[in-house]
């Protein structure tokens, strides 16, 4: 049974902040290797990005903060843009991929809704920042994929490295999503797609949320929440964000879905 757009609802928070896309080389530097003991320098900084993050994103759920204050961002980013971490922005990881801006992590995050058990698909690892975030939530269960081999190999390491060692991690076309492990409770998109991927609709659960960012390439895009009641998602306008395109065979060959359509 094919999923309908049942209406949106245009609900756009206050504040939004965009994301700045990069246009970064093919070959970064390796993140830094695991160090023995945090920088204090770097807890300092990540602490004053939490709260800055907090006020202009209106950030409320205690886990996803806490989560924040955990994750070392710093472990994420190449060695050359460490310096750079805690900056609300995003940054270039190479392969034409970004580190989302994190304080927009947190809100994406946040519009989850994430309970205990939820079942979470994230769609472009990217360097695994969003996954770790997750992760250290401690109560969902962690699946992300990552079409680049290259940074799905590093973002697994990293992870491992941080001792997230329960995230799944698949090399592939995210636009297909994960069917074997469908359906999802929650879906997370780290990259725009021009229209909403039929079997990420598909693949959510019902009662679920999925958020994503939806536009055209190379220009702002809307960030959207759905959510799937009765086989049906009702879809909310978040607001304005800049976002990497979605990249890939199943994006490049599918055909635009409408609303009209009701696929």
């Amino acid at each position: 049974m094919k999923t309908k757009l049942r209406k949106i609802l245009f609900t756009a928070f206050a504040g939004a902040v965009f994301l700045s896309s990069c246009s970064p080389g093919d070959a970064p530097a390796e993140p830094q290797a695991a160090p023995t003991a945090e920088q204090g320098n770097f807890r300092e900084k990540r602490e004053q990005l939490v709260e800055h993050a907090i006020k202009i994103q209106e950030l409320e759920d205690g886990d996803v903060i806490r989560a924040m204050r955990e994750v070392p961002r710093h472990r994420f980013v190449p060695d050359d843009l460490q310096d750079m971490a805690y900056n609300d922005n995003a940054l270039p990881i190479g392969y034409g991929q970004t580190i989302s801006q994190p304080s927009l992590v947190g809100k994406m995050t946040e519009l989850l809704e994430l309970e205990p058990g939820d079942k979470v698909l994230e769609i472009g690892t990217g360097s695994g920042y969003q996954a770790a975030i997750l992760a250290e939530m401690g109560y969902v269960e962690v699946y992300t994929i990552e079409i680049v081999p290259e940074l799905a190999e590093r973002a697994g390491n990293i992870l491992d490295e941080l001792g997230y060692t329960d995230v799944h991690i698949k090399q592939a076309d995210g636009y297909y999503g994960w069917a074997e492990h469908a359906p999802f409770n929650t879906i997370i998109v780290t990259a725009a797609p021009d229209h909403l991927p039929a079997p990420l609709a598909e693949q959510l659960a019902e009662g679920g949320r999925m958020v994503i960012p939806i536009g055209p390439p190379g220009w702002y895009q809307t960030l959207w929440k759905f959510a799937k009641e009765g086989g049906e998602l009702t879809a909310y306008n978040m607001g304005g964000v800049t976002f990497v395109p979605f990249t890939g065979e199943g994006i490049e060959s599918a055909p635009t879905p409408t609303p009209e359509s009701g696929q």
